[in-house]
């Protein structure tokens, strides 16, 4: 029908249903129940019947002869044609405000419910910090041997060992040891500065004669302790002998002997901090335990513990060496024993040393 045949009334619009039915807020549930009675018990409906009827449309892709399309923009342009005025009839839609229209009250309360349930649960779990059981550890002992290999009509030689060297930049080779003496006349050399001397002594470490140390059949001198085999240098050291020490004697020690000890003798026993030798550092340490006569006659002090830290800092050959009584000084041994030590450090080497150690009981 052409627009201006149409009547006011059929050009008023109907107005839709939508907003009918969204003014009217169904209940949660009645509304969760509807849709499960849609999901299992569907209403049949009646098959749908479409009429239609060809509409003429036309055709869009045919185009009129170019002189004809000019006559009509300069026919519109020189002679255009008067139109009626156009007239736009509108009215409004009444549309409900959602804002207004009150929620289930209902609905309204579950949903709170719900979502205090949900954050308190979520604050309890963050609060929440279940207490396990502790379990104590079992500490290990520390088996104690004796840290001192010889027999004890050896013990003046321990502590010892040697080195020297050549300010050579190679490190020294390996080789046999020379002859072992009480006392050194000529430190051993591996490379002899001077072939025609005019007193000719025969090298030699200061040694007790009873210690059987490894050696080797090398021909020449050497270090026997080394992996070094070439080429031939009596080492880094100074003040002749062979190795990085200083001291005319065999190793990275500083003495006659062989080893990194000090003041002859072999394999770099016990050492005491100073000169040298840095002192160990405590890395783990346990508090001691009262006594229960100590405890009862509220008796505190400090007891001494002698103790060698060997160089993988553990402590060996513990003992008390001023004693506090009523038990706290086995309760002394017993924390000392589970002491670890950072190793004491002679040029840039691990070396046992001797320390003694104050274990204080006070009552706080």
């Amino acid at each position: 029908m052409p627009p201006e045949l149409e009547t006011n009334e059929q050009q008023q619009p109907d107005e839709p249903q939508l907003w009918h039915d969204l003014g009217q807020e169904v209940a949660f549930w009645r509304s969760l129940r509807d849709n499960l009675r849609d999901v299992f018990f569907p209403v049949k409906q009646p098959p749908l019947h479409l009429v239609s009827k060809p509409i003429p449309v036309p055709d869009l892709l045919a185009q009129e002869p170019l002189w004809i399309a000019v006559w009509k923009d300069i026919r519109d342009l020189l002679f255009p044609e008067k139109l009626p005025p156009l007239q736009l009839q509108s009215h409004e839609i009444p549309v409900p405000d959602m804002l207004a229209v009150p929620r289930d009250r209902q609905s309204s309360i579950i949903s709170a419910v719900v979502h205090i349930l949900i954050i308190a649960i979520l604050i309890a779990l963050s609060l929440w910090h279940p207490k396990r059981p502790v379990v104590a550890q079992p500490v290990q002992p520390v088996k104690v041997v004796p840290f001192l290999p010889f027999t004890p009509d050896m013990l003046q030689a321990m502590g010892g060992g040697g080195g020297g060297g050549d300010h050579d930049l190679l490190q020294a080779t390996k080789g046999k040891l020379p002859t072992i003496a009480k006392t050194q006349f000529v430190p051993p050399e591996e490379i002899i500065r001077n072939d025609h001397p005019k007193l000719a002594v025969a090298p030699t470490i200061v040694m007790p004669q009873n210690i059987q140390l490894p050696n080797t059949p090398m021909p020449d001198l050497g270090n026997p302790t080394t992996t070094v085999r070439g080429p031939t240098s009596n080492g880094t050291g100074a003040n002749g002998g062979i190795g990085s020490g200083k001291s005319g004697g065999i190793g990275s020690g500083s003495g006659a002997g062989l080893g990194p000890g000090t003041g002859g003798g072999y394999g770099g026993g016990v050492m005491h901090v100073g000169g040298g030798v840095l002192p160990p550092r405590l890395i783990y340490s346990v508090d001691p335990e009262f006594s229960d006569e100590a405890r009862k006659a509220k008796y505190q002090g400090t007891s001494v513990v002698a103790l060698i830290v060997d160089t993988n800092g553990l402590p060996q050959n513990i003992r008390v060496v001023r004693a506090l009584g009523m038990g706290l000084d086995e309760k002394a041994v017993a924390a000392v024993k589970q002491y670890r030590f950072k190793p004491a450090q002679f040029q840039g080497h691990a070396v046992p040393v001797e320390i003694d150690v104050e274990v204080d009981f006070h009552i706080y």
